[in-house]
């Protein structure tokens, strides 16, 4: 896997609107892992591309005139199989964290990539998602080293608010998976 222009050369890439540049002279120095399912609990369907795309119909589901008018994105999505979808160039500010602060910074959107795990709270991530989240990860410490240091859940930078990635997310595991340098296993 290889980044090209802010893009990962393996992801099926689906541009978001749902961005915009990163301010002056900020660079990524903190991941955020989240989760996402829609309809809540439901896997594989097209909503979370639509949602992201700003095109989400709001009567197809009760649970979506809540959130169809929301300008929101991450820049990747990994799905309980394993495939990754790119919205937003690893270089430009996705919109995935809303009022949020880490280690006394706010704005956590100006210096973050948000990577979303198609899942809920209190279902257990798929191997495949741990490999490709760990690829990922290996990917970007290369080009911004800080991410090593700082990988945080949604729940780390807006306890308020957010309760994901959820208490089933194995941290251990996939830092042991990031530092497996160029190798994946489970």
């Amino acid at each position: 896997m290889k980044l090209q222009d802010g893009w990962l050369s393996d992801a099926r890439h689906a541009p978001s609107p749902h961005c915009d540049e990163r301010p002056e002279g900020e660079s990524p120095s903190l991941l955020v892992v989240h989760n996402i399912s829609l309809p809540p609990g439901e896997f594989g369907g097209p909503w979370i591309d639509a949602l992201f795309a700003g095109t989400l119909d709001a009567r197809a589901h009760p649970y979506f005139e809540g959130i169809a008018h929301l300008r929101v994105s991450a820049h990747c999505l990994i799905r309980r199989d394993g495939e990754v979808v790119q919205y937003v160039p690893f270089n430009k500010r996705a919109w995935h964290a809303g009022v949020s602060s880490w280690q006394g910074r706010e704005k956590c959107n100006d210096f973050s990539i948000g990577i979303e795990l198609e899942g809920t709270d209190v279902l257990p991530y798929t191997d495949a998602q741990y490999q490709r989240l760990a690829e990922i990860t290996r990917v970007l410490m290369v080009v911004w080293p800080a991410i090593a240091k700082n990988m945080a859940g949604h729940c780390d930078i807006a306890p308020s608010r957010k309760t994901d990635p959820g208490g089933v997310f194995d941290w251990p595991r996939f830092r042991a998976l990031v530092s497996v340098s160029g190798k994946e296993r489970v």
